[in-house]
């Protein structure tokens, strides 16, 4: 009897094999779709989260005089040491500890892929990990590639506020991970230091590691701190701590990041890094070395962006939507039950369809940040643009 084959079928058309998908149930993301449709609806484009405004110059000259003067081939897999080093002052200024840039910090090609190598090298088969819904798109596909099992645990649904019972309910002898993003998206609430004590407790004498998404550190508003997982000792003793050079500095298509935990975490994490991405643009990271010797411009990001959230709020407030808070991100969300028009009962995504094609204006539906069907009549709007994007997308909005 000959060996079962383990190929796959050619197709009938051609011989092309038809492939096992890795993750059969996704498909193009709603941030595409929405940001394709503002496009063909010549919609303003408040869905997908990225500036429509230039960085600083200083920075593009910064990387210009790297690339001029030579920094043009492979850096060290784990980040030029310039760059390391500077990342390693930022987190001693700001969250009080010190971290060792030649073992426990990793330049990588944007958050996440931070992310995934993080749940590549410290998650096996099998494993569970934790996610808090309303969460990121991409963490769950992350934890589906490394062949574990996906746990939800839903955020307080009224607040969107982590429950620390509810996430200790969700521990087993198998959990292994656990996803926290703070400032979260989409809803814009952070996390508190009794937070993460809870957790703290809550995790005490088990071997889970936290994955803490911190992407926009720099963005917490009304006078608040931001509460890094590298700040509570027994957190950053269990966590790899991810951020973004993208969001910080208005350069989301440069795709650089960096990881930071302790030695041997980052051990294994550096031995997938090597493989999945090997190492990152090597003139960005001279740049943004030589870019962060000034702190000003992310000690001043978060005066930035309230301003504009605030701007923002006061003309959403003038509608009949109903606004939820924004304690950070660059996110407003907003329920549309009260808007007098008949579109108000419309599932979110169609409700966001709708709001593109006749009103000119793109939003994201909170549904999509949930694995099961989630219906809030709630969507997100991007205010990281431009004031007279703003005022256009309030003037159309102000017909609802």
């Amino acid at each position: 009897m000959p060996a079962t084959s383990t190929h796959t079928t050619p197709s009938d058309s051609g011989g092309t094999p038809q492939p096992r998908s890795r993750l059969p149930t996704v498909g193009t993301t709603i941030f595409s779709v929405m940001s394709a449709l503002a496009q063909a609806c010549d919609a303003v484009n408040l869905g997908q989260g990225f500036p429509d405004f230039d960085c600083d110059q200083r920075l593009v000259q910064a990387v210009s005089a790297a690339m001029l003067g030579g920094h043009n081939q492979y850096p060290p897999m784990a980040g030029v040491p310039a760059l390391r080093a500077a990342i390693a002052a930022k987190i001693a200024t700001l969250y009080g500890r010190t971290c060792d840039p030649d073992r426990e910090i990793t330049v990588t090609a944007g958050a996440t892929q931070a992310i995934f190598t993080a749940i590549l090298a410290l998650v096996q088969p099998g494993d569970e990990v934790i996610v808090l819904e309303p969460c990121y798109d991409s963490y769950v596909p992350n934890i589906e590639l490394a062949g574990a099992r996906v746990v939800r645990v839903a955020l307080d649904p009224q607040t969107l506020r982590p429950d620390i019972d509810r996430i200790a309910a969700a521990l087993t002898p198998r959990t292994r991970g656990l996803v926290v993003n703070t400032p979260h998206n989409p809803s814009g609430t952070v996390w508190r230091a009794d937070d993460w004590h809870g957790l703290a407790d809550a995790l005490a004498g088990s071997d889970v590691v936290v994955i803490s998404d911190e992407v926009y550190e720099h963005m917490v508003y009304d006078g608040q701190p931001h509460h890094s997982a590298l700040a509570h000792p027994a957190i950053a003793a269990r966590s790899v701590v991810v951020s973004s050079f993208g969001k910080t500095y208005h350069v989301t298509g440069w795709k650089v990041g960096y990881a930071v935990a302790p030695a041997a975490l980052m051990a294994e994490f550096r031995k997938v890094h090597q493989f999945n991405v090997f190492t990152v643009n090597t003139p960005m990271q001279y740049g943004l070395a030589a870019y962060m010797a000034d702190p000003a411009p992310y000690q001043t990001l978060s005066s930035f962006y309230q301003a504009k959230r605030d701007r923002f709020r006061a003309g959403l407030a003038r509608t009949r939507f109903r606004l939820l808070p924004c304690e950070g991100t660059y996110f407003q969300c907003v329920d549309y039950g009260g808007l007098a028009v008949p579109e108000r009962t419309l599932p979110e995504a169609a409700f966001c369809e709708w709001l593109t094609r006749e009103i000119g204006v793109a939003a994201i539906p909170l549904s999509a940040f949930y694995g099961s069907p989630t219906e809030q009549q709630r969507i997100r709007f991007c205010f990281a643009k431009r004031d007279e994007t703003l005022q256009a997308a309030l003037q159309r909005l102000g017909a609802l």
